[in-house]
């Protein structure tokens, strides 16, 4: 079972994330009205300094298309 504090903490940045994300990328297509899609990578990057050399740091990827009008 994992911490609620720890759950907190991810949910915390997650909607900090969620909240600067969605200003940057409304105001990126203000500011470029010629375009009818953006297509977007969010990665998350581990950036822990952890003990172990041979450890394999937290990676995930996501990619998504945002069309302007889309319903």
């Amino acid at each position: 079972m994992v911490d609620e504090s720890i759950l907190m903490d991810i949910r915390r940045l997650l909607k900090t994330f969620g909240v600067q994300a969605d200003t940057a990328i409304n105001q990126h297509l203000q500011q470029h009205p010629e375009l009818n899609s953006l297509h977007l990578r969010i990665r998350l990057e581990d950036i822990t300094e952890y003990p172990e050399a041979d450890a394999q740091p937290l990676a995930f990827v996501v990619e998504g298309l945002i069309k302007r009008g889309a319903a």
